[in-house]
């Protein structure tokens, strides 16, 4: 079983093409969204367009629960003063550009999606896999690569997820974190699958995910679950140029730029 899993595209159309293209040709079995379709970029109603037309499967992020219900807050942590006027002017900007069709769909997107796989013969080999935008707890709740293995832990035992799809970060990662069940060590694992349309570790290029699950995949065995984090070139100029001939800040150009 092959899953591609892509999040954060934030209005970013160019970028959503190229990734789109690429999982096109990777024989996949499904894909999903973790949210975050809009703001920050020009393209919010494309973005949302595109999405449903393929009929993916896609989760509300916080930026997506703001604009869905018309509010000037979209649940991001800003650090200073300029980021939070910066921050006001996109949300400002795709609220006023959404149309009615946009923002009903944004409205009605779920906040999580869960999958089981399991050998029907051997209920030990059932693995649990949950899909969210920040956290299982909340939809803005920022999971850092360095969370401590004890909290990551907690929280997958309220959950009861074995595997934890996450984006809202913008920043791919992937821990295996061991823990003792019966005697034995087993890995829940922790991915963050990055952002497409606005990443910010240091790559500009698109990211997503593909994992990967086979008969033989085991909780106690962690490489036996592949996470392979692609990037993908896209015309970065179009899209900065876009928000520069835009009422957006030329900030966020300049952030595409460089990631």
């Amino acid at each position: 079983m092959r899953i591609a899993l892509f999040s954060d595209i934030h209005a970013n159309l160019p970028a959503l093409e190229a990734v789109l293209a690429h999982i096109d040709q990777q024989n996949l079995d499904a894909v999903y969204c973790l949210g975050d379709l809009v703001g920050y970029c020009t393209w919010p109603n494309e973005v949302v367009a595109e999405i449903r037309k393929r009929k993916i499967p896609t989760l509300a992020g916080n930026y997506d629960e703001g604009v869905g219900l018309a509010s000037p807050n979209c649940g991001c942590a800003y650090k200073s003063d300029t980021e939070k006027d910066l921050g006001q002017q996109s949300i400002d900007y795709t609220n006023h550009v959404v149309t009615d069709e946009t923002r009903q769909y944004l409205r009605m997107l779920p906040r999580h999606i869960k999958l089981t796989f399991m050998d029907d013969s051997k209920l030990e080999n059932k693995i649990e896999l949950l899909m969210v935008h920040g956290s299982p707890r909340k939809i803005n709740e920022y999971l850092f690569e360095d969370r401590p293995d004890k909290s990551f832990l907690h929280m997958f035992s309220e959950a009861n997820a074995d595997i934890l799809f996450f984006g809202h970060t913008h920043k791919p990662y992937h821990r295996a974190i061991p823990y003792e069940q019966n005697g034995q060590t087993r890995y829940r694992h922790a991915i963050n699958i990055g952002s497409v349309g606005k990443p910010k570790d240091g790559d500009p290029r698109a990211g997503y995910v593909i994992v990967e699950l086979s008969p033989d995949t085991k909780l106690t065995n962690p490489e036996s679950i592949q996470v392979e984090f692609v990037r993908v070139n896209y015309d970065v100029e179009k899209a900065a140029q876009a928000i520069e001939a835009s009422p957006l800040p030329n900030e966020f150009a300049t952030m595409l730029r460089t990631a």
